[in-house]
């Protein structure tokens, strides 16, 4: 693990600030509107209401573990294998992308040989998932409406975008981009979702839902009324790997983080993509990007094997942090607090002495979940990997996902080398344990 603060980057330099009060400038960002809604840092927070969203059940008070005793905590959580047969050898089964439900009461996961499966995290046996099927080759991302528990949207390297309505196992719109997609993003009310194509091309596909849903008589549930529509495309200049939008509710005046290739972090104004600023975040491609929940902090992965951590009421980089075993970081995810990171590599052996959390205000490694070996135990604490014999396994983790209201942590794994009896496949920290955080 390697950690570094802001005083020890090259060229961290002073922060100007317009008159009014409005911009912030330094030599890491440009033209940086001040315009961030920030949260108490952690030091002071300790119980943080979960906002629910719209025609969900309120999300409960959670009460915050401090850093000193994150470890004994976490290392106190089951970890659970979810069994899928096809996840036993290795390869053409890789869970390349997670995401929760907002409830956390769902998760899906999108694997290379295009399957599509929503889990119930308290049961691990297949048997009791559900699998969707329409995509016609690999699913390179997956993420829920934010505003609907039961609203799941996917992307393929077949050219389209699902929409599908997990209760009832049904695909309720598909869009064609026009392109190989491979990202996605949700504005925060639901409004819109951000597709990006391989080519760097990026597509805003608008969500439309009646206020009075359509009744079927026959069946007596909801018809699916929601109208999905792509918009005007927007063909980028530079190598476009990811997105995230702000946390504002205001569709109307969104900011929109863009990583590149070229190591920067463009921002555009959304829906215009008038550009606005540009961050200098790594020297080498940014693969990955995470708003934490507070928006306290933006998280970006590189390609460097470093995650760089961006203050925002300065915009300075307040360090960078990196597991042992280096890689590109190709997702990043925040716990529900936005205290904790993770990051995700799929290269074969970064994650052979396991997966690290690392606490953002100060950047220590605060936990190691064993990824190798005995998949059952969890007992790495404050920094020290659990037991990982048995392995001789080019171990790599390609996603990573927090819940998003407890210290639960979901991870796919890959298992080039290992036995039949251990496989990649998915992991949950958490699902089936009795504490109640």
């Amino acid at each position: 693990m390697a950690v570094r603060n802001a005083a020890e980057l090259p060229n961290s330099g002073s922060t100007a600030t317009t008159p009014d009060g409005s911009f912030i400038r330094n030599e890491h960002v440009q033209a940086l509107p001040a315009k961030l809604e920030l949260r108490p840092a952690d030091s002071v927070v300790e119980e943080l209401w979960l906002w629910p969203s719209v025609n969900m059940p309120p999300a409960p008070t959670r009460r915050m573990v401090p850093k000193d005793r994150f470890g004994h905590f976490f290392g106190s959580l089951k970890v659970q294998p979810y069994y899928d047969p096809a996840a036993r050898g290795p390869g053409s089964h890789t869970i390349r992308t997670l995401a929760w439900n907002p409830t956390g009461s769902l998760i899906a996961t999108g694997s290379v040989d295009r399957t599509l499966r929503i889990w119930n995290p308290e049961r691990t046996h297949v048997k009791y998932s559900t699998e969707l099927r329409g995509h016609s080759a690999g699913i390179e991302k997956v993420a829920f409406n934010p505003v609907k528990e039961s609203e799941l949207a996917s992307c393929s390297s077949d050219s389209t975008v699902r929409f599908w309505d997990v209760r009832t196992k049904t695909c309720i719109s598909r869009v064609d981009v026009g392109g190989e997609a491979f990202t996605m993003t949700w504005a925060a009310d639901g409004s819109v979702v951000l597709v990006g194509r391989k080519d760097d091309t990026l597509i805003p596909i608008s969500v439309e839902s009646p206020s009075t849903p359509t009744l079927q008589i026959a069946t007596g549930t909801s018809a699916p009324t929601s109208t999905f529509k792509a918009l005007t495309s927007h063909q980028q200049s530079v190598q476009t790997n990811a997105a995230t939008f702000s946390h504002s509710f205001n569709t109307s005046d969104l900011d929109l983080f863009l990583t590149t290739g070229d190591g920067t972090v463009n921002v555009v104004s959304y829906p215009s993509f008038a550009p606005l600023y540009t961050i200098h975040a790594h020297t080498s491609a940014c693969l990955s990007i995470a708003l934490s929940p507070t928006s306290r902090y933006l998280a970006v992965g590189g390609s460097d094997a470093l995650i760089s951590l961006w203050d925002t009421t300065d915009w300075f980089c307040k360090r960078t942090v990196s597991s042992a075993n280096g890689g590109a970081v190709r997702g990043v995810s925040w716990s529900w607090d936005g205290r904790f990171i993770v990051g995700a590599c799929d290269e074969p052996g970064c994650g052979g002495s396991g997966l690290e959390i690392f606490h953002a205000e100060t950047g220590e490694s605060v936990y190691t979940i064993p990824t190798g070996g005995g998949l059952g135990a969890n007992s790495g604490v404050n920094g020290i990997t659990g037991s990982t014999s048995g392995s001789g396994a080019a171990v790599g983790v390609p996603a990573v996902a927090w819940h998003p209201s407890r210290y639960w942590l979901a991870y796919s794994v890959t298992a080039d080398g290992m036995g039949s009896n251990s496989g990649g496949g998915l992991r949950i920290v958490g699902a089936g344990s009795s504490a109640p955080l």
